[in-house]
């Protein structure tokens, strides 16, 4: 549910996708072996982890259930191909179109090797691309500027409720004020410093 009114809004992974597809501009050769937010992944790790998981929520909107959809993200680090750059963009429009074919929601998927109702993954696609959005501008020195719905979407799929899990895949939540900007509250959420920054 949104925190903000009650709802739950819908998860259109457009706004998301293009972000990250600008952002892809920022990044060279330097960056690469640079750290992240996520512990375990160097920029072209976390590049790789964006191609996969394009690929996977691409397939589970589909329904296309196979090796994209049933590798788990915590089987081995990935693995970034020569090619990331001309290859991630149009696979993010995929998963963008995917999402946006009123089936992609209706009855069960998988991702991740885990099953989940097609309306939960689509929450769950589209934070992954704020949430590693925003790791991949931190990383690279460059403004991250989500739109609200999409931060709205991952303030409620990442704030603990007792009828719903929380992924477990991220940390535990980082206190930050109550005024504090949406973008800080979300990332946060994800167990995240939103000041952040490579070297801290």
């Amino acid at each position: 549910m949104d925190t903000e009114n009650g709802t739950t809004p819908t998860a259109d992974l457009g706004p998301a996708a293009r972000m990250i597809t600008e952002l892809l501009d920022g990044v060279d050769e330097r960056h690469l072996a640079g750290p992240t937010p996520c512990p375990d992944y160097a920029v072209r790790e976390l590049l790789a982890h964006l191609v996969g998981l394009s690929a996977a929520f691409r397939d589970a909107a589909r329904k296309d259930l196979g090796p994209t959809t049933d590798n788990s993200p915590k089987a081995a680090l990935p693995v970034l191909g020569d090619d990331w750059r001309a290859a991630l963009p149009p696979l993010l429009d995929e998963l963008v179109a995917a999402w946006r074919d009123p089936a992609a929601r209706q009855g069960m998927t998988r991702a991740g090797g885990v099953d989940l109702p097609g309306e939960v993954a689509a929450m769950v696609a589209l934070n992954e691309l704020v949430v590693h959005g925003w790791d991949l501008a931190r990383s690279t020195g460059q403004k991250y500027e989500a739109d609200e719905a999409s931060l709205l979407v991952s303030l409620a799929m990442l704030t603990p409720r007792d009828n719903i899990p929380r992924p477990d895949i991220f940390g535990p939540p980082v206190p930050v004020p109550a005024d504090a900007p949406l973008v800080d509250r979300a990332i946060a959420m994800s167990g995240r410093h939103p000041d952040w920054q490579p070297g801290r």
